[in-house]
């Protein structure tokens, strides 16, 4: 495939390029900093500019591409995640602008040249529990796509407006458009820094519905939204099967989760960040955890 990444130089993006590229698929960052990748081929785009994303989706990805000279070919997908990363990096003013028209600019022009797929990175933070004044229990566990999405911050309101224009843009368009929840995106490397820390205290977590995604289980993901066509416009959760805490479900349930409401029986080191939409549909299949490398 012919796949346009926006913000592929951030945390994800830097390990999920040279994934789709080991796989054989033509691949161009759209970001304002190079990722230097094999495979990868960058372009400096200022996304919140919607003639340079119209530009950028509608021009050359390599040097290669000229020499067969039958003009420029279409991209198969767009991959969108670039995005101002979370809250108090700039003000919250420009965090929401920057995420809604990035996001806005990407899906616009993805459906004017007629580029059948639009992937977008959503979040976790939609669901209002990670970014609250205070602390926020979910309406109920484990929290799936149904839950409601109504949050305070402006990050998370930037990603359900993105969620809400990529549904607009598909019923209008028909193209598939499918949105990712993603949960606390983790590099192999900190499971060794970072995981010690959360397993003496679970507390860490409990903004993060005590749950993550490994960066290569997340590329998977994108590997299976680009494999699925005709879906139309979906969102799914995106996490690992097990909690990211050494305490058990039914231990983070008592400590954390009293009286909130359990939609179905939960065993073992289960995620309350349920994914169960994303394998149903997509074959998605999580394969790493933390726990093979710091044990059980």
């Amino acid at each position: 495939m012919r796949i346009a990444f926006t913000g592929g130089s951030g945390k994800a993006g830097r390990h999920i390029l040279p994934m789709l590229a080991a796989a054989g698929h033509t691949v161009l960052n759209l970001d304002l900093q190079p990722l230097q990748a094999e495979g990868v081929d960058n372009l400096i785009c200022d996304l919140t500019d919607p003639g340079q994303v119209f530009s950028a989706l509608s021009g050359y990805a390599n040097f290669g591409e000229l020499e067969p000279g039958t003009g420029v070919p279409k991209f198969d997908a767009v991959v969108h995640f670039a995005a101002l990363a979370r809250i108090l990096i700039q003000p919250d003013c420009e965090t929401y602008r920057v995420n809604t028209l990035s996001t806005y600019n990407v899906m616009e022009a993805a459906v004017k040249l007629g580029i059948p797929k639009v992937i977008f990175a959503s979040s976790e933070t939609t669901y209002g529990v990670c970014f609250a004044d205070g602390t926020r229990k979910p309406e109920y566990i484990p929290v799936d796509e149904d839950h409601p999405t109504v949050p305070e911050d402006a990050y998370a309101m930037s990603k359900v407006c993105n969620e809400v224009a990529g549904r607009s843009f598909q019923q209008r368009s028909g193209i598939d458009i499918y949105g990712l929840r993603i949960n606390n995106v983790i590099e192999p490397e900190e499971y060794e820094t970072k995981f010690p820390a959360y397993v003496r205290d679970a507390a860490l977590r409990e903004r993060n519905i005590f749950a993550y995604i490994d960066v290569r289980d997340l590329g998977q993901m994108v590997m299976r939204c680009l494999e699925t066509d005709g879906l139309g416009y979906e969102v799914f959760n995106v996490s690992n099967d097990d909690l990211s805490v050494g305490a058990s479900n039914a231990e983070v349930r008592e400590r954390f989760y009293p009286g909130v409401p359990v939609k179905r029986q939960m065993e073992g080191n289960e995620t309350f960040y349920c994914n169960r939409k994303a394998k149903a549909m997509l074959g998605f299949a999580p394969e790493h955890s933390w726990r093979d490398v710091l044990g059980g």
